[in-house]
């Protein structure tokens, strides 16, 4: 094929995937109630920036995105944080996205504007672990050659946040999810870690996969993967009822 063609046909993929583009052409309904905005990516500043252009009514929100992705928004603030291993600038970030969807009612509107690196981007340890596990497993995940779907089936056992956990703290407003995806197959669990969308693996899986890829994960991380605490909310949840999700690049 003609080399014209195949550079033509790339540049105007890439432009279709610009989130000014995509995210316009999937805004959720305005709610009755408050509309807040949270996020985390390598893209997530470019897309708030066209979710509050877009956006007709009021707003307020906060995103978190690597150091050096930021872009000038008037109504979200974003934080910049490391990525890929996290930092107590994630850290923070995270922290504050959890407090700014709790108390919501049914009549707001979360939407979450989600993006490859969010996993790194929003590090929330579970209970009984630190900033220190938290990173100290992402290491070992990057360095164990696992695919992604393995990757956060077992980050997700050790954070408040990742698995869907974040959506089911915005119950019970509802959540509109816009994904913009970087992994094979497009599965938006797998973007991010899905911290509004749950995934599908069990605890005893992610033991399994731990085993297999031999993981030195710390004590404290190792403690809880071999019991039953902290479990994120299953798929059919009802948390997850009121709940959209859309690929939109």
């Amino acid at each position: 094929m003609d080399r014209a063609l195949l550079e033509q046909m790339f540049r105007l993929a890439v432009a279709q995937a610009q989130p000014a583009l995509a995210v316009r052409r999937h805004l959720p309904e305005a709610p009755v109630g408050r509309t807040v905005v949270i996020g985390a990516g390598k893209a997530s500043a470019q897309m708030a920036r066209a979710f509050e252009q877009a956006w007709p009514g009021p707003l307020t929100g906060l995103v978190v995105t690597r150091y050096g992705y930021a872009e000038p928004c008037e109504r979200i603030e974003i934080v910049e944080a490391a990525h890929p291993v996290p930092d107590e600038a994630g850290f923070l970030a995270a922290r504050r996205i959890m407090e700014a969807v709790s108390g919501l009612s049914p009549n707001d509107l979360v939407v979450a504007l989600i993006s490859g690196g969010g996993s790194a981007l929003l590090p929330a340890p579970a209970p009984g672990l630190t900033l220190d596990d938290e990173q100290a497993v992402n290491r070992c995940l990057l360095a164990s050659g696992a695919p992604i779907s393995v990757m956060n089936l077992i980050r997700n056992q050790f954070s408040t946040i990742k698995g869907g956990r974040l959506a089911a703290h915005c119950a019970p407003a509802h959540v509109a999810t816009l994904v913009v995806s970087d992994v094979p197959g497009d599965d938006p669990a797998l973007v991010a870690s899905g911290p509004t969308i749950p995934l599908a693996g069990s605890r005893a899986l992610a033991r399994k996969y731990a085993n297999l890829y031999r993981l030195a994960l710390p004590p404290h991380a190792q403690a809880l993967l071999s019991g039953d605490d902290d479990l994120a909310p299953e798929p059919g949840d009802p948390v997850f009822a009121r709940n959209s999700v859309r690929t939109i690049a």
